[in-house]
């Protein structure tokens, strides 16, 4: 999403509405635990490059956490080994709160499985914080391809067996996976066609030479507002604020496929859970003041609003699926 790279805005919006109680607590009326976070300065850690989702949603929670706590907080961008870089820094850390990741879902409930010798044990050594924000994801059709719903994809899937393919990002991307269950879930054999990346992918289904992908909602809703995209289905529990007149492949009678595109927050394993309810409850109030909302509906985003234990519940529950996909399927990271 190149809309990502524009942050300049976001950031100096920040200021007008940090004017509340919240933020304007003085050293007397802090309690232990928010003392013990205005001690030192923070550090985000995104382990992707500047002008992405993950950088902007760290700039905002360090902007946030800057004004809350009077005190330095400072986002650091370490790309490298598919974001175990900057997941190492975080792992090593002091375990008090000041440094923190933010991530994206692939990286935690994917890659443990997906990847050979993955170094990490989330569960182990991160503490889960919450979930910050989320993207809806979509199937969509070239609109060459003559179905307009889901029934209508089934119809000729069985008319036309072992003919429909779909494209992804890549193989054991999430967008992989989501098709894999989708297939599961309808009793569908569509053949994968992986790409290095989501662009050459989208490319290759506007111009009719695969019929189908699983994308995300708002790096395709232009194309499916110009009629260039045909969408079958949100893959969510509920539909998207973002396109609310589109219904969710559940309606349509396929359950179990939500796969969203969602980012999270966790510190060092070892962190107090005072620490972490706590920068929990300061997440969840930046990210619902109105002009932040605003800018992440501009973007295609949500916030999502969890504490730790619900988190850390939420990745496992959906380390386990991708976990049985992977296996099952027998998928090799590239």
């Amino acid at each position: 999403m190149s809309s990502f790279i524009q942050r300049t805005g976001l950031i100096l919006s920040l200021c007008g509405w940090l004017s509340s109680a919240h933020a304007q607590n003085t050293n007397n009326a802090w309690s232990p635990v928010e003392k013990a976070l205005a001690s030192d300065k923070f550090t985000l850690v995104a382990p992707f490059p500047p002008g992405g989702p993950v950088d902007l949603l760290a700039r905002m929670l360090a902007e946030g956490l800057q004004k809350i706590y009077s005190q330095t907080a400072l986002v650091e961008n370490l790309p490298g080994a598919q974001g175990n870089l900057g997941m190492d820094k975080v792992k090593r850390a002091k375990p008090d709160g000041h440094t923190l990741l933010v991530i994206p879902a692939g990286n935690l409930t994917i890659n443990p499985t997906l990847m050979k010798n993955f170094p990490f044990q989330i569960d182990r050594d991160f503490a889960a914080i919450t979930m910050i924000a989320k993207a809806p994801n979509v199937l969509v059709a070239s609109a060459q391809v003559q179905v307009r719903s889901v029934k209508e994809l089934l119809e000729l899937a069985k008319l036309k067996p072992n003919t429909l393919s779909y494209a992804s990002p890549g193989i054991g991307s999430g967008l992989h996976l989501a098709g894999e269950l989708f297939k599961q879930q309808a009793g569908l054999d569509l053949l994968h066609v992986p790409y290095k990346g989501t662009a050459p992918a989208l490319n290759d289904v506007l111009g009719g030479s695969v019929p189908l992908m699983f994308s995300n909602l708002p790096a395709t809703l232009p194309h499916i507002r110009s009629g260039k995209l045909v969408a079958l289905g949100i893959t969510d529990s509920v539909r998207s604020s973002v396109a609310p007149d589109l219904p969710t492949l559940q309606e349509q009678g396929v359950k179990g496929v939500v796969v969203t595109s969602w980012y999270g927050l966790l510190a060092s394993s070892g962190t107090p859970a005072e620490i972490t309810s706590q920068l929990a409850k300061d997440a969840v109030w930046i990210f619902s003041q109105t002009p932040i909302k605003d800018q992440l509906k501009a973007q295609g985003l949500s916030e999502v609003l969890q504490k730790p234990d619900e988190f850390a519940a939420y990745i496992a529950q959906e380390t386990l699926t991708w976990a049985k996909i992977i296996r099952s399927k027998h998928i090799e990271a590239e």
